[in-house]
């Protein structure tokens, strides 16, 4: 546990951080589960609707350093191969 102020202080802005950060991977992963289903299900048509938010959750991930940078550009592009295949 921190024994400083200032310790304390980064330990309570860290958890509400936290929270945040998981709501956003979360939501990220949802929509990409979501989007591999109706690949799965061959429904194209809903699949290519819902393609750019997908692009959007990962992207704001990427933007708020929930995910790196690499790893949503990997994510995005085997998503796109998904959908050609």
């Amino acid at each position: 546990m921190p024994i400083t102020s200032s310790a304390k202080k980064a330990l309570r802005g860290s958890l509400r951080k936290k929270v945040f950060n998981l709501e956003r991977k979360n939501k990220m992963k949802f929509v990409v589960k979501e989007y591999k289903k109706l690949i799965a299900e061959k429904k194209t048509k809903e699949a290519e609707k819902l393609l750019p938010s997908v692009y959007k959750e990962i992207d704001k991930a990427a933007k708020r350093g929930v995910i790196k940078k690499n790893a949503a550009s990997r994510k995005k592009s085997r998503i796109t191969k998904m959908k050609i295949s």
